[in-house]
């Protein structure tokens, strides 16, 4: 199915109507198969609705609900609001009997107009609007919005579609962080998006039952963040099991952080419970850690030893080395030497600067790059975006191949399963192919027109607000391709985790007589800041393949000099 093409944007004031319709009319199409009864008679007497109705009803869609107030909703190509409503109160797709909490009243209205609709209740005049509620809490039970304010002459409704447009807005985009605000910002160019090709295959749900599925996590998670029982979550998330590897991986995920939940409640037992279940990157050698909290130190040294042999990455092969010394000790083995801070090679590369205090206060890494800046000499604060910006580029047909579960509608950034163990095994051949312009000098060309064919277009590796045509330049002519392959190989490993930890700084020493240059990659750290993990790992992997690498610790002048 060939994606939808993003229409010019409408002169008129209902380009947001016609967005809703072109969504609509896209999970016909694409979804008729899974629509229950509820959305598919959601999608068929919305098409029947008078479009000031329509109207209306997507800008509340849109908008924080699920109550309104008539007199909040003024947009000139509607008009009347009470009018357009009247069909939407006759479906009952809005309702002015439903019952209204007290927080959804206080929701509603002022902190004067609550006073008034109140007066009875003794509030003194003085006391904050949380306050108010505070006082008031679990005194009253919901009621008809009628009741609490009998003399209203403010209509109140409440949106009675909310869940059935949630679920239609889950199954256009696969997910509930994108809302119908991309349609706008897409047509008024503020995001462009790569052009993808989307099939029967590419569908992020293929059954009813996956949709359920994705809702069933997302509530659990919202449970959560709301202070929710993580124990009990935990054992309601037991039977839930997908046949999709990207549905089982948000499973994974939610495990994971019901697992961080149990921990800060020193609940040993439900969080290595959550974290045997977990299967998500990170959830090992936090059970780990758990295990050692539950002072089961053979078991925790076991599933140490087994994530030593078969690390899932080089960060937790990173902590479990330091984790090793402990454990062998609390298991009466005898404690090995503890790991030095930095590894040697990684010491090595440390050096220090010394720089006069700025007037004004200025990032550390601005400072040393404005001293070190010069004509001849060029340097640039990129920390993660040059190496990505230009690995972005290089492969991008790889990043944006139409594997199925990768691409679910037109308005994506980057491919769905970026974070999936396996992302790079299955597109190998594509990233081989990319890659190979690196032996032959085409990567040079490559770069430079992807670079001006897909400015502005999304992508979860091109920084297009840092990367410019001089710092493009200066990169191409100075960093070997040699280096290119290694850096961009490393990042392959684990492209979750190796997206970031680069260096702050590039310092360029361009040769234009001969076309070519040299350069470095510069960690800066303030004083008192250390190196985190994930920077230490790339220096580590810098100093063992010859690039050019180091830290750079800055002291101020007249502190720190032993003067």
């Amino acid at each position: 199915m060939t994606a939808p093409q993003p229409a010019a944007f409408p002169p008129h004031r209902l380009y947001y109507l016609h967005n809703f319709q072109r969504a609509l009319n896209w999970l016909g199409q694409r979804y008729g198969d899974l629509l229950g009864e509820e959305e598919a008679g959601f999608l068929a007497g919305f098409a029947l609705l008078p479009e000031p109705t329509q109207a209306l009803l997507v800008r509340m869609v849109m908008r924080k609900g699920p109550w309104f107030r008539a007199s909040k909703l003024v947009y000139a190509e509607i008009g009347d609001s009470a009018q357009a409503a009247v069909p939407l109160l006759q479906m009952g797709w809005l309702s002015t009997s439903e019952p209204m909490a007290l927080g959804e009243l206080f929701g509603l209205h002022t902190k004067s107009e609550l006073l008034d609709i109140l007066k009875g209740a003794g509030l003194a005049a003085t006391l904050r609007k949380a306050d108010m509620l505070a006082a008031l809490d679990g005194q009253t039970d919901p009621q008809p919005y009628a009741a609490w304010h009998p003399q209203a002459t403010d209509p109140v409704w409440r949106v009675m579609v909310g869940e059935v447009c949630e679920r239609l807005r889950l199954m256009f985009f696969g997910n509930l962080h994108q809302d119908w605000s991309e349609f706008v910002l897409s047509d008024l160019g503020i995001f462009r998006y790569e052009a993808v090709a989307l099939d029967a295959a590419s569908r992020a749900f293929q059954s009813r039952a996956d949709v359920d599925f994705y809702l069933a996590i997302s509530t659990s998670r919202q449970a959560l963040d709301a202070g929710g029982d993580a124990g009990a979550l935990l054992q309601s998330l037991g039977q839930l099991e997908s046949p999709h590897r990207w549905l089982n991986q948000r499973r994974a995920k939610l495990l994971l952080r019901l697992g961080q939940a149990c921990e800060r409640a020193q609940d040993w037992e439900n969080a290595a419970q959550a974290y045997t279940a977990s299967a998500y990157p990170g959830a090992r050698h936090r059970h780990i850690r758990v295990l050692e909290h539950m002072q089961c130190f053979g078991q925790a040294l076991d599933l140490a030893a087994q994530a030593q042999t078969e690390p899932e990455s080089e960060e937790e092969s990173q902590r479990v080395a330091r984790m090793l010394p402990r454990l062998r000790r609390n298991a009466g083995l005898g404690g090995a030497p503890r790991q030095a801070a930095l590894a040697p090679a990684v010491a090595a590369l440390c050096s220090e600067v010394v720089l006069a205090r700025p007037a004004q206060p200025v990032a550390v890494e601005y400072a040393l790059r404005d001293h070190w800046h010069r004509g001849e000499a060029p340097v640039f604060y990129v920390e993660n975006a040059l190496i990505n910006s230009l690995f972005g580029l290089l492969c991008w047909p790889a990043i944006f191949a139409p594997l199925p579960g990768a691409f679910f509608h037109p308005f994506q950034s980057g491919p769905a399963d970026l974070g999936a163990p396996d992302f790079v095994a299955r597109r190998q051949p594509l990233f081989d192919a990319c890659l190979a312009e690196l032996q032959d000098g085409r990567y040079r060309s490559t770069i430079r027109s992807r670079f001006a064919g897909k400015a502005g277009t999304q992508s979860p590796f091109v920084f297009w607000g840092t990367l410019s045509d001089a710092l493009l330049e200066l990169a191409l002519d100075c960093i070997p391709a040699a280096h290119l392959q290694r850096l961009f190989d490393r990042l392959l490993r684990d492209v979750k985790a190796n997206r970031t930890g680069f260096p702050d700084l590039v310092r360029f020493w361009p040769d234009r007589a001969e076309g070519a240059g040299r350069y470095e990659l510069v960690e800066v750290k303030a004083p008192g800041d250390k190196l985190q993990d994930n920077q230490i790992r790339w220096l580590d992997y810098c100093a063992a393949h010859g690039i050019p690498a180091r830290v750079c610790h800055v002291q101020w002048q007249g502190i720190g000099e032993g003067a």
